[in-house]
């Protein structure tokens, strides 16, 4: 699914337009998929269905003429309510609206505000109704609400709470009263169970608090094609099962271990011994073939009960945190990795920064140089090492705000690495407020995946992945579930496991942060609270998760 702002789509439209799919073809088809998502309601064919449609003056009020027609045609009993809309009547009953006069032609009932003016039609409607859909207001709306459409909207909401079986309310495009850009939404909003949005997720509906209004986001196609420039050069998704399940590898029945990976693990310390098994153990419920552990001493003899899947590399310690030595050890042995995870429950020391600067200078500086023996400080004498490229690297936690004190650490990294910051971890690593981080955080992880080369993972309610191409994917989920210790280990786990797989970074980071989102809102379900959920019931989840593919 895209995602779009206001300006982006009317410019899509306009350019579709212009090249010949016009307006009325447009409305067509966004009615009759409104219709269809209406119809997978489970309403049978033999019940008494009834719909009214709150009508405005805009493309949403008639989109929604259109789906009341087509419904009208399947059996329902439709009824429009018309805010603001000009319909007149001809000495012939025609009316002047085409739109409306099609839906009367179905066997529909128009009913004007205007010829309501105590709303008694309109509360008896709503509480007669399965279905509202709310047409009022497009996604040009801009807060503050007008009065009368204030008025009508309140009166839905009165009507709709007097109800013991309250009717399923579906909005056009965006709930009426919610600004599509934005996310503010006026105070009589009418929540939705269901937003059907048109060709794309409009951005404002992943921000707060329209996102609680908006209900269930889904997309109907309008015909837009890819001959539309300006709809093709939109590279800012929202990700669905659908997406992730097109990008996970495949699982032939013949495989073998080899077959999936090979994933590497450096984590923990004396004071963070969870975060590496929870890290290795998503990684193994991601799929990955094998996962190595790569940790000091005291981890090690903490955690290796707790995982007899894992495979283990001792790191020198100092003091409990993985010391500056390490990389030595840890580069010697990284030849058979397909992809290498640094930094959960790392600590704060200067040892463990040390580790991680030597060992990201510890490869060759440009692919076409050979491998050459370089030496590294390693208690008080020069040991030779092999200076081995690193392979596809993710860094978390720890080891991000470790990074960030690091001259020139981007441009160390390997080639598409991926970063996973929370937004303090973000701040680190660019210098900026977290409050400013979180009042733009598609634009600022955009821009720093470009400006650093690597993905960009940016967590948090409405996760954002970035890639250096300016392509990125938000995930429609913001669960408490998830604000927890220990489930940031899990997502890094679930990353660093398909990207052993062989996924692209990118491709990697979207689908374990997907998984991850849903993981949470299962492991939600399952324990049957949010504040009751910890990061191993996250874990748990992600097998309910994959099993759906």
């Amino acid at each position: 699914m895209k995602l779009v702002t206001v300006a982006e789509m009317r410019a899509v439209e306009k350019e579709a337009d212009a090249k010949g799919l016009s307006y009325a073809q447009m409305m067509e088809k966004a009615g009759r998929g409104l219709a269809d998502e209406i119809q997978l309601l489970a309403y049978s064919e033999d019940d008494e269905r009834e719909a009214l449609g709150l009508i405005g003056s805009g493309n949403n009020g008639g989109d929604t003429l259109v789906a009341l027609a087509h419904l009208a045609a399947d059996g329902w009993r439709v009824r429009a309510y018309l805010i603001n809309r000009s319909v007149s009547l001809d000495q012939a009953g025609v009316s002047s609206d085409a739109l409306a006069e099609r839906f009367t032609q179905a066997g529909g009932e128009i009913i004007r505000v205007e010829d309501d003016a105590r709303f008694d039609k309109l509360s008896a409607f709503v509480g007669s109704a399965d279905v509202i859909v709310d047409g009022v207001l497009g996604t040009g709306f801009k807060l503050p609400l007008r009065a009368e459409v204030a008025k009508v909207l309140a009166v839905v909401n009165t009507a709709i709470a007097e109800q013991s079986w309250p009717p399923y309310v579906v909005a056009v495009d965006c709930p009426s009263g919610v600004d599509s850009d934005s996310g503010e939404a006026a105070d009589d909003t009418i929540p939705a169970s269901l937003t059907v949005s048109m060709a794309a997720i409009k951005q404002g509906l992943l921000k707060f608090p329209a996102f609680e209004l908006a209900g269930e986001l889904r997309v109907v196609e309008i015909g837009l094609k890819d001959e539309v420039e300006s709809w093709k050069n939109i590279h800012h998704f929202v990700a669905d099962d659908e997406l992730v399940e097109d990008i996970l590898p495949l699982r032939p029945a013949d495989s073998h271990k080899g077959t999936f990976g090979t994933a590497l693990i450096a984590a923990g310390s004396i004071n963070y011994i969870g975060a590496p098994l929870l890290a290795g153990r998503a990684a193994y419920r991601s799929g990955v073939g094998l996962v190595q552990m790569a940790v000091s001493s005291p981890v090690q003899i903490t955690v290796a009960g707790h995982f007899p899947e894992a495979t283990w590399l001792m790191l020198p310690q100092e003091m409990g945190v993985i010391a500056e030595g390490a990389a030595e050890v840890l580069l010697k042995n990284c030849a058979r990795a397909t992809a290498l995870l640094i930094g959960p429950g790392f600590g704060s020391e200067d040892t463990t920064k040390s580790f991680i600067e030597h060992l990201l200078k510890g490869k060759p500086g440009a692919p076409k140089n050979p491998a050459r023996i370089g030496f590294i400080q390693v208690g008080g004498e020069k040991v030779a090492v092999q200076n081995t490229a690193l392979p596809p690297l993710v860094v978390d936690a720890d080891g991000l705000r470790l990074l960030a004190k690091i001259d020139g650490w981007a441009s160390l990294l390997p080639a598409d690495t991926i970063l996973t910051p929370h937004p303090g971890e973000m701040a680190a690593l660019t210098g900026l407020e977290k409050e400013a981080i979180q009042a733009d955080r598609l634009n600022l992880a955009i821009k720093f995946a470009a400006e650093w080369g690597h993905v960009v993972v940016l967590k948090g309610a409405f996760t954002v992945i970035a890639a250096p191409d300016g392509r990125a994917t938000l995930i429609p989920v913001a669960s408490a579930a998830l604000a927890r210790a220990g489930t940031g280990d899990v997502l890094a786990g679930l990353i660093v496991g398909l990207r052993a797989q062989g996924m692209d970074a990118y491709g990697a980071a979207v689908a374990g942060a997907w998984i991850h989102a849903q993981a949470g809102l299962y492991a939600a379900e399952n324990v049957g609270a949010d504040a009751s959920v910890m990061a191993g019931d996250v874990l748990d989840a992600i097998a309910d998760v994959l099993s759906g593919f």
